[in-house]
Protein backbone atom coordinates (compact mmCIF):
# COMPACT_ATOMS: atom_id res chain seq x y z
CA UNK A 1 0.00 0.00 0.00
CA UNK A 2 2.82 2.58 0.89
CA UNK A 3 4.20 2.25 -3.31
CA UNK A 4 1.17 3.44 -4.27
CA UNK A 5 1.37 6.78 -2.43
CA UNK A 6 4.56 6.86 -3.07
CA UNK A 7 3.72 7.40 -7.24
CA UNK A 8 0.76 9.24 -6.38
CA UNK A 9 3.25 12.03 -4.74
CA UNK A 10 5.65 11.84 -7.47
CA UNK A 11 2.35 12.27 -10.48
CA UNK A 12 1.78 15.06 -8.60
CA UNK A 13 4.92 16.60 -8.14
CA UNK A 14 5.23 15.95 -12.28
CA UNK A 15 1.98 17.40 -12.81
CA UNK A 16 3.34 20.70 -10.65
CA UNK A 17 6.15 20.66 -12.54
CA UNK A 18 4.07 20.54 -15.92
CA UNK A 19 1.51 23.61 -14.70
CA UNK A 20 4.39 25.87 -14.30
CA UNK A 21 5.92 25.86 -17.63
CA UNK A 22 2.49 26.87 -19.08
CA UNK A 23 2.48 29.31 -20.94
CA UNK A 24 6.29 29.60 -21.10
CA UNK A 25 8.16 28.96 -24.45
CA UNK A 26 7.90 25.60 -24.32
CA UNK A 27 3.91 26.52 -24.76
CA UNK A 28 4.93 28.88 -27.91
CA UNK A 29 7.73 26.10 -29.59
CA UNK A 30 5.14 23.57 -29.03
CA UNK A 31 2.52 25.93 -30.76
CA UNK A 32 4.82 26.55 -33.65
CA UNK A 33 5.66 23.11 -34.31
CA UNK A 34 1.99 22.32 -34.43
CA UNK A 35 2.09 24.42 -37.54
CA UNK A 36 5.10 22.97 -39.24
CA UNK A 37 4.53 20.17 -38.96
CA UNK A 38 1.99 19.89 -41.36
CA UNK A 39 4.97 20.82 -44.10
CA UNK A 40 5.61 18.04 -46.58
CA UNK A 41 9.31 19.15 -46.26
CA UNK A 42 9.20 18.01 -42.51
CA UNK A 43 9.81 14.43 -41.84
CA UNK A 44 9.44 14.82 -38.09
CA UNK A 45 10.72 16.39 -34.95
CA UNK A 46 12.10 15.74 -31.21
CA UNK A 47 11.39 18.03 -28.53
CA UNK A 48 12.22 17.92 -25.12
CA UNK A 49 13.45 19.61 -22.04
CA UNK A 50 14.20 18.72 -18.21
CA UNK A 51 10.44 17.78 -17.87
CA UNK A 52 9.06 16.12 -20.94
CA UNK A 53 9.93 15.34 -24.43
CA UNK A 54 7.25 15.15 -27.64
CA UNK A 55 8.44 13.43 -30.43
CA UNK A 56 6.08 13.43 -34.05
CA UNK A 57 7.49 11.75 -36.88
CA UNK A 58 5.92 10.24 -39.87
CA UNK A 59 8.35 6.70 -39.98
CA UNK A 60 7.65 5.85 -36.32
CA UNK A 61 10.04 3.04 -36.66
CA UNK A 62 13.40 5.29 -36.43
CA UNK A 63 12.20 6.90 -33.17
CA UNK A 64 15.78 5.71 -31.70
CA UNK A 65 17.69 6.70 -34.66
CA UNK A 66 16.61 9.59 -34.40
CA UNK A 67 17.02 10.28 -30.86
CA UNK A 68 20.49 9.30 -30.55
CA UNK A 69 21.22 11.42 -33.26
CA UNK A 70 19.17 14.86 -32.04
CA UNK A 71 20.54 14.02 -28.16
CA UNK A 72 24.29 13.42 -29.33
CA UNK A 73 24.25 16.30 -32.01
CA UNK A 74 23.53 18.80 -29.55
CA UNK A 75 25.98 17.58 -27.24
CA UNK A 76 28.52 17.97 -29.69
CA UNK A 77 27.74 20.97 -30.55
CA UNK A 78 27.88 22.34 -26.89
CA UNK A 79 31.04 20.88 -26.40
CA UNK A 80 32.23 22.13 -29.62
CA UNK A 81 31.42 25.14 -28.87
CA UNK A 82 32.93 25.64 -24.72
CA UNK A 83 36.44 23.94 -26.41
CA UNK A 84 36.68 26.48 -29.05
CA UNK A 85 35.35 29.29 -27.22
CA UNK A 86 33.31 30.41 -29.84
CA UNK A 87 30.18 31.17 -28.03
CA UNK A 88 26.68 29.42 -27.54
CA UNK A 89 25.39 28.13 -30.94
CA UNK A 90 22.01 29.59 -32.05
CA UNK A 91 21.48 26.24 -34.22
CA UNK A 92 23.18 23.42 -36.33
CA UNK A 93 22.58 21.94 -39.17
CA UNK A 94 23.53 18.50 -40.06
CA UNK A 95 22.78 16.89 -44.00
CA UNK A 96 22.92 13.16 -44.53
CA UNK A 97 22.41 11.11 -47.41
CA UNK A 98 18.08 11.72 -47.37
CA UNK A 99 17.30 13.68 -44.49
CA UNK A 100 18.57 17.00 -42.77
CA UNK A 101 18.60 17.85 -39.16
CA UNK A 102 18.02 21.44 -37.82
CA UNK A 103 18.77 21.67 -34.23
CA UNK A 104 18.25 24.62 -31.86
CA UNK A 105 18.85 24.70 -27.99
CA UNK A 106 16.82 27.34 -26.52
CA UNK A 107 17.55 27.42 -22.80
CA UNK A 108 16.52 24.16 -21.62
CA UNK A 109 14.72 23.18 -24.45
CA UNK A 110 16.01 21.46 -27.23
CA UNK A 111 14.61 20.99 -30.40
CA UNK A 112 15.82 18.86 -33.44
CA UNK A 113 13.53 19.23 -36.89
CA UNK A 114 14.01 16.43 -39.28
CA UNK A 115 13.90 17.39 -43.14
CA UNK A 116 13.53 16.25 -46.50
CA UNK A 117 17.43 17.00 -47.67
CA UNK A 118 16.53 19.56 -50.08
CA UNK A 119 14.75 21.32 -47.31
CA UNK A 120 15.22 25.23 -46.98
CA UNK A 121 16.43 25.10 -43.15
CA UNK A 122 15.77 29.16 -43.24
CA UNK A 123 12.17 29.03 -43.27
CA UNK A 124 11.41 26.49 -40.50
CA UNK A 125 14.03 28.24 -38.95
CA UNK A 126 11.92 31.74 -38.84
CA UNK A 127 8.90 29.45 -38.37
CA UNK A 128 10.66 28.15 -34.98
CA UNK A 129 11.71 31.54 -33.30
CA UNK A 130 9.88 32.42 -30.64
Amino acid sequence: MPRKKITQEIAVETALIENKTEGTDAEKIRANLEKIKSNQEVVGYIFRNTTSAAIDLKDPSKIIDYAIVSSSALDAAEKLSELFNIGTANHIIIQGKDVKMLSLSMGENKLSVFLEKNADHEKILKKLKI
